[in-house]
């Protein structure tokens, strides 16, 4: 058998990409499960409570998500290693990932520290709520820092194709979250009863618990790397160097996307009551049940930078890439079956709504069963194109799709001719319609075949 048939023999199925992406798909839903289970946990205690956690967690959600976005640059290069085979890369990677982490981390701490408050006195509506928010916010810069390590090693784990060892992470890390600010919260079994205090401390021992494990896992399998000598580039200062320029698109798409949904809200606000409510409900819904789809085209991006790093030929690729584009259309299917059960759904699990927000859920059916198809061809664009190193076109049709498509549309629409939430809503697949040729003509182009496996 010739060196290419064998190869071809190799090429990484579809059941090899679900078995990375499924546990993507379940540590997706458990990041967002830190705030989440705080907010349910503190409900009890009141709606002034809950307004202070919800103001602290905005501030607390950036940060973390801002860490997820480097890190998931981390993951792209640590994939590329991972497919070269040379530990050397995979601890230039590795170490160059941590620095930035650790940096980004520190820094969103102190902005925070200095200006937080602030800010937080600023938009609270009482003074109460500002000193419970600042209370929460400053034990919650803990989980930054934790989550600044346990997601670079994350990303070790995850390019490597073993996503199931973060998504232990969480169910180790949730339950002890879950207990401890319960007890905390309410002064359970003599604890002193913290209130929202309590909840931010419970967080920073889940966060301090998973980022544990991490590294006793990372250590057991590498021991650091510490006896291999030397960096991929001469020195960390370069290699680091090399890994700015890479990621920071990366964070510049993550952070040009929060902005923009927060200008959108802003926009939503200006709509009817019942509009705004209904927006607000399915929105949670879109991301929750599109988390496969995008999974599935995050793990299709891992194997693509893991088959770049081995120098696999365009035929490879394009072999590969066609099996993962047809079950990403069947992912799409499934996420779209899943809004038509969810909007049908709406008047039970949403009983007490009035009448025109109902009306307003059903509405978005028509764009809810269609937005899947376009968006998850988009993600799988997107997500080959940043593994053969392609960041910086990828973030420009992020940034131009959504300023100079979305937010103007949606400000024309809202502030200018008073239409119907239904068609505000569908600017979300205007938006994934006018990415779709951008993506998919880069993609044809096949420069990205070349990719900058582990320079």
């Amino acid at each position: 058998m010739s060196d290419t048939a064998a190869r071809a023999d190799t090429t990484p199925s579809n059941r090899d990409v679900f078995n990375v992406a499924w546990p993507l798909t379940f540590k997706a839903m458990m990041v967002n499960a830190i705030v989440l289970i705080d907010a349910y946990l503190v409900s009890g205690l009141g709606e002034p409570a809950l307004a202070a956690m919800g103001l602290a967690a905005a501030f607390g959600s950036l940060l973390v998500g801002t860490l997820m976005a480097f890190s998931t640059a981390t993951q792209i290069r640590l994939a590329q290693a991972a497919g070269s085979g040379r530990r050397v890369a995979l601890k230039t990677g590795f170490y160059a990932g941590l620095v930035t982490n650790l940096a980004v981390g520190a820094s969103g701490v102190a902005l925070v520290a200095l200006f937080g408050g602030g800010m937080l006195e600023r938009m609270a509506h009482t003074p109460w709520i500002a000193e419970q928010a600042k209370s929460y916010l400053y034990i919650f810069l803990m989980v930054v820092m934790f989550e600044a390590v346990a997601q670079n090693i994350g990303s070790f784990f995850n390019g490597s194709g073993r996503t199931i060892i973060p998504l232990k992470s969480f169910l180790i890390a949730i339950p002890i979250n879950v207990t401890t600010s319960y007890l905390l919260i309410h002064g359970a079994f003599g604890l002193p009863a913290l209130g929202v205090a309590g909840a931010a401390i419970g967080s920073v021992l889940g966060a301090a618990t998973r980022s544990l494990y991490m590294g006793v896992s990372f250590y057991r399998e590498t021991g650091g790397y510490l006896d291999e000598p030397g960096w991929l580039h001469g020195t960390l200062r370069r290699s680091l160097a090399r890994h700015l320029s890479f990621s920071m698109p990366i964070a510049g798409t993550f952070v040009s996307n929060a902005v923009a949904n927060y200008a959108a809200t802003l926009l939503f606000a200006k709509m009817s009551v019942n509009q705004f409510a209904a927006m607000t409900l399915i929105l949670p819904w879109v991301q929750a049940a599109g988390t496969f789809g995008i999974a599935w085209a995050q793990s299709t991006g891992i194997i693509v930078a893991q088959l770049l790093g081995n120098d696999r030929g365009s035929e490879e690729l394009d072999a590969f890439l066609g099996r993962a584009w047809r079950m990403a259309f069947v992912a799409a299917g499934l996420v779209s079956l899943a809004y038509l059960v969810i909007c049908l759904a709406s008047t039970r699990i949403y009983a007490g709504l009035e009448a025109e927000t109902t009306a307003a859920l059903l509405s978005f059916l028509p764009v809810l069963l269609v937005l899947p198809f376009p968006k998850g061809s988009n993600a799988i664009c997107g997500q080959t194109l940043r593994a053969g190193g392609d960041t910086l076109y990828v973030m420009n049709i992020f940034v131009a799709a959504q300023w100079l498509v979305r937010i103007p549309l949606t400000a024309l629409f809202v502030l200018h001719l008073d239409l119907s939430v239904t068609w505000v809503f569908a600017l979300f697949l205007v938006e994934e319609l006018v990415k779709f040729p951008l993506f998919h003509m880069r993609l044809y182009k096949g420069e990205w075949k070349r990719g900058l496996a582990v320079e």
